[in-house]
């Protein structure tokens, strides 16, 4: 049985082409039986988050840009945040790993205790077993995630040190080569 729980880090396998999410990491955000939502936290923007959301400046971990969070919906702004030991309530959504989901539709004063946030334009989404499935062939790693990895200030190289940190035969992926027909 595959762990696919809010919080998890779906680390994108060296075989997984899609330009969408050619060596990403994606935070999970929910897994039901009807399909799974998630944001890549790898893929900052070059559009600052205060041409668009202004009031959360000052509160985003550098780089502070807008990230891609994925193909889906990408007029859509999703946050993510840091605010330990708050429970869930209308501009929160609490996973494990010290995080969790934050309506940027809210301004930052209603969301207290929040220290850090990052935002994401679009998100990540699959069908009714669609990700099971893809777990199962070797598209995705399954892995735990904490709060480091989602305000990495260098997250481009966050594919390779996620995969670097797992279990031998996970990590062996770390140095995959881009174009192995290259190698």
């Amino acid at each position: 049985m595959i762990d696919l729980r809010p919080g998890a880090l779906l680390v994108a396998g060296p075989m997984l082409v899609d330009p969408n999410f050619f060596r990403s990491v994606v935070l999970l955000m929910s897994a039901e039986e009807d399909g799974a939502v998630g944001v890549i936290i790898n893929r900052a923007t070059d559009v600052a988050v205060g041409e668009y959301l202004p009031d959360w400046r000052d509160l985003l971990a550098p780089p502070r840009m807008i990230f891609d969070g994925g193909p889906v919906r990408p007029e859509t702004a999703i946050g993510v945040g840091v605010r330990p030991g708050v429970p869930p309530d209308e501009g929160w959504r609490p996973v494990p790993g010290g995080i969790g989901f934050i309506d940027v539709a809210l301004h930052p004063d209603d969301v207290p205790g929040l220290s850090e946030a990052r935002i994401y334009s679009g998100y990540a989404g699959w069908g009714a077993g669609q990700l099971e499935m893809e777990v199962s062939v070797g598209s995705w790693f399954v892995v735990e995630g904490d709060a480091d990895d989602v305000f990495d200030p260098v997250p481009e190289t966050l594919w390779r040190r996620v995969l670097r940190r797992q279990e031998p035969h996970i990590a062996r992926y770390a140095d995959y080569p881009i174009d192995p027909r290259r190698n």
